[in-house]
């Protein structure tokens, strides 16, 4: 590469949407240029799904270690040690981010480019380079991959007490004494359990009047329910007012909530609320790119901004942040520019699974959207103690619950808070994209004894 150089195809980002359409834009011929400025792999790889996952079944290993005697499996005092954990999630994230960055190296017609860049124009691009020159690019068309960053929240004193993100509370040698957590989503679920699991004291803190605020009433309530018998202590409708630093280096974090103001005191404190796009130092309006006030680009169905030829995909285009989305942002435009099609994100399906244990598989609508789009709808429901496999694993907490059609009968959706709740989901999923009536998992025959025939049982519930 030149320090001026035209491409047919540049993407901004390494994630996990604008590598592999690098890859896809050179393998079929275009000469493709992928700028990073950080790490290959983007949120996933580096501080999001690899890392936590990692971590998270760190934690359990030490949950069932303290458990084994439930299993008539006599054992002695649980020790974790921080250090071995990261470790372990250093050289996972290593791997496969080397993974990544070898397939783009050995590329033909990609150019992996290190640095920042910034618009100069539509089409345009200027390119700080990691050894300190800059580059000039020019590209007829241009994919913006940059992703997202955790946010703040606006409490008073924030600034200036020390506090841990998503990235920097997997980097911890020790384990907290006391973890204060605010925000009730699924980041800071999964990390108020997962510590609470190697040893900490844990509160999490949500202003809202449940956790996991796009779930149904009775999931959330199920889910705080599992949490608190964990240990964790959860806080709704309490919201942050103040936080400060005492003398001895803890901090007191002082809250509103049902019962009046209260101060905690924790050793470490965890902000977990927003990931704001990384958007800022784009220089969008130099192309004419429009963005929302949240700064998030502006997309339509077809993953194109409102200039001719400047694309957008992943968590910096907004909406739900999660790899898949990613990936099959990448998959709808592969589709359109390079197979002649005709693909859209209109009305996709967008499963997710919060990785809490036991998880909870997402996809479809709740019953509570369903209500409000005035759907003819019924419920099934039932709880994870019914199920065999569940009780012989003893990992019988949680429940299943299912939205179905009250006229054809098809799936709407389901939540399924259990023991492997992601891959129960996923079944359930593609009968919703195959259409197929509640009816045919209610009469299928699965293998027993194991997690899928509780389909059955979960629809046999539906009242005809």
């Amino acid at each position: 590469m030149t320090t001026e150089q035209h491409y047919d195809a540049v993407v901004i980002g390494a994630g996990q949407g604008g590598s592999p359409l690098a890859g896809a834009l050179a393998g079929a011929g275009h000469k493709t240029a992928i700028i990073e400025r950080e790490h290959v792999g983007g949120t996933c790889i580096n501080e999001g799904c690899t890392p936590t996952k990692t971590m998270v079944a760190s934690a359990r290993v030490a949950y069932l270690d303290r458990r084994s005697a439930d299993y008539g499996v006599q054992n002695g005092p649980v020790n974790v040690d921080m250090v071995e954990v990261r470790q372990r999630k250093r050289n996972i994230v290593e791997t496969f981010r080397g993974g990544s960055e070898q397939r783009l190296e050995d590329a033909e017609n990609l150019d992996l480019i290190r640095g920042e860049a910034r618009f100069t124009g539509p089409k345009e691009l200027e390119v700080r380079l990691d050894g300190g020159k800059t580059a000039q690019l020019t590209a007829e068309n241009i994919f913006i991959n940059v992703g997202a960053r955790p946010g703040g929240v606006p409490v008073e004193g924030l600034d200036a007490v020390p506090t841990l993100d998503s990235t920097t509370v997997m980097e911890l040698d020790e384990v907290p004494e006391h973890l204060l957590v605010l925000g009730g989503g699924y980041v800071g679920l999964e990390f108020a359990q997962m510590f609470r699991r190697f040893g900490s004291e844990v509160t999490v803190v949500q202003r809202g009047p449940q956790l996991l605020s796009r779930e149904d009433a009775d999931v959330a309530e199920a889910v705080a329910e599992i949490l608190r018998q964990d240990g964790v202590e959860v806080l709704l409708e309490t919201e942050a007012q103040s936080v400060r630093q005492d003398e001895s280096g803890g901090i007191q974090l002082t809250v509103n909530g049902p019962d009046g103001e209260d101060t905690l005191s924790g050793s470490h404190l965890l902000v977990a609320a927003g990931r704001p796009p990384n958007t800022d130092l784009l220089n969008l309006e130099a192309a004419g790119v429009e963005m929302d006030k949240r700064g998030f680009v502006k997309v339509n169905e077809r993953l194109e901004t409102n200039v001719p030829g400047v694309y957008a995909l992943g968590d910096v285009k907004g909406g739900p942040a999660f790899t898949h989305v990613s990936y099959n942002d990448y998959q709808v435009i592969e589709a359109n520019l390079l197979n002649g099609g005709d693909a859209t994100i209109a009305g996709r399906l967008v499963p997710y699974t919060v990785f809490m244990d036991p998880q909870l598989g997402r996809v479809g609508l709740s019953e509570a959207e369903a209500r409000e789009q005035g759907r003819d709808f019924r419920v099934a429901s039932m709880p994870m103690g019914h199920v065999a496999r569940a009780l012989e694993m003893d990992e019988s907490r949680g429940m299943m619950k299912a939205v179905v059609d009250g006229g054809t009968g098809e799936i709407l959706g389901c939540a399924i808070l259990g023991i492997e709740g992601g891959e129960i989901m996923a079944m359930i999923q593609i009968a919703i994209m195959g259409k197929l009536p509640y009816t045919a998992l209610r009469d299928g025959m699965f293998a027993h004894p194991t997690l899928a025939e509780s389909l059955n049982s979960l629809f046999a519930t539906v009242e005809d």
